[in-house]
């Protein structure tokens, strides 16, 4: 018998907004793929929207660059909307109430949330929520706390120097959100 073993792909997805509570601003969205030692970096952005909705965007903008289907897909975003829905499955509850939410209230981003859902059948996935950046030159103490904070979220599973890339990729995927916030400027 043929061994074939899945191959991951992970998904570093972050969004950001300049002005996110005010009529008038600029959201961006970056993404960083890796699968078998490639690496895809993806960014853009958007005017009058807002955080939430470039953290979806990078998600769905990362997942529509995937060319094949039925792989293991990690992803690790530090937004507990994004993270949170996806793994405790709010959006079945929002599907069987009509797109409103326990309040009774229509779901916001529902646009993207039927796109990005659309996704979840075609993959295997795995949710990964990483709170919060570190810092360019944190010490070892910060980045110990930060690593802390990870496995309180998602458990014992992932390394010390794992992590450390982890969050790397992490902090890219918000350099480029904050690159597609100035090439909309």
């Amino acid at each position: 018998m043929e061994n074939k073993e899945k191959h991951i792909i992970k998904i570093y997805p972050d969004g950001a907004c300049s002005g996110n509570q005010f009529a008038c601003n600029t959201g961006g969205w970056g993404v960083v793929l890796e699968y078998d030692g490639y690496r895809k970096e993806l960014h853009g952005g958007e005017i009058n929207t807002t955080n939430n909705r470039m953290e979806i965007t990078a998600l769905i903008e990362g997942l529509s660059a995937l060319t094949k289907k039925n792989y293991d897909v990690w992803v690790f975003g530090d937004s507990s909307y994004l993270i949170d829905c996806l793994r405790k499955r709010w959006y079945e509850k929002w599907k069987i109430n009509g797109w409103l939410t326990s309040d009774k209230k229509p779901v916001e981003n529902r646009d993207l949330w039927e796109r990005l859902i659309a996704f979840l059948p075609d993959y295997d996935f795995r949710f990964y929520l990483i709170k919060g950046h570190i810092p360019a030159g944190a010490g070892e103490e910060t980045k110990v706390k930060q690593f802390e904070r990870f496995r309180k979220h998602n458990g014992d599973g992932f390394s010390y120097e794992e992590f450390l890339a982890i969050a790397e990729k992490n902090n890219r995927a918000d350099e480029l959100a904050n690159i597609g916030i100035k090439e909309v400027l």
